[in-house]
């Protein structure tokens, strides 16, 4: 295992232990990650017991279909923002066993990003049923892989964040 992966084990092993500490569940969104956050979690023993599903949303047509992402809110905002991400957070929670849910959509590149959403642009959100949605903007550097990478980390320690304070 690389020191990258040791970083993403060691990241879904801590959010595993805190949502176990609270018996509570996760679930996630994913766009840009293709399902990345949903495989870094899997890769726990055990996690079976804290992850509920993924939902790997590529295109809008998903994001609407399976997530209840409204077409206004993909028109008005496009697929990668604040408003996208929060719709997809609120469609996982109302679409699951899940108590908790994480949703990101980003520009991963090598091509895609524009003057205002430039590639490495990611727009991630977390929350819980009966509870607010947090959204971040966040900028990534590098590759394609980099930037997907660069993704599931925030996602998982804006997880940490919301279930114990601190990533």
């Amino acid at each position: 295992m690389n020191g990258m992966d040791a970083q993403l084990y060691e990241l879904s092993e801590q959010v595993g232990k805190a949502l176990k500490a609270r018996g509570l569940m996760m679930a996630a969104a994913e766009s840009c990650t293709g399902g990345w956050i949903g495989q870094a979690i899997t890769m726990v023993p055990g996690s079976s017991r804290w992850f509920d599903r993924g939902f790997v949303t590529y295109t809008n047509e998903a994001k609407q279909d399976m997530l209840g992402v409204g077409s206004a809110t993909l028109k008005e905002f496009g697929a990668v923002s604040e408003q996208t991400v929060r719709e997809m957070v609120a469609g996982t929670l109302a679409r699951s066993r899940a108590q908790i849910a994480v949703a990101v959509s980003g520009i991963a590149g090598p091509d895609g990003g524009s003057k205002q959403k430039p590639v490495g642009t990611v727009m991630i959100a977390w929350g819980q049923k009966d509870g607010d949605i947090t959204a971040h903007s966040r900028h990534f550097h590098g590759d394609r892989d980099a930037v997907r990478r660069q993704t599931v980390i925030a996602a998982l320690e804006g997880m940490l964040v919301l279930l114990i304070g601190k990533p």
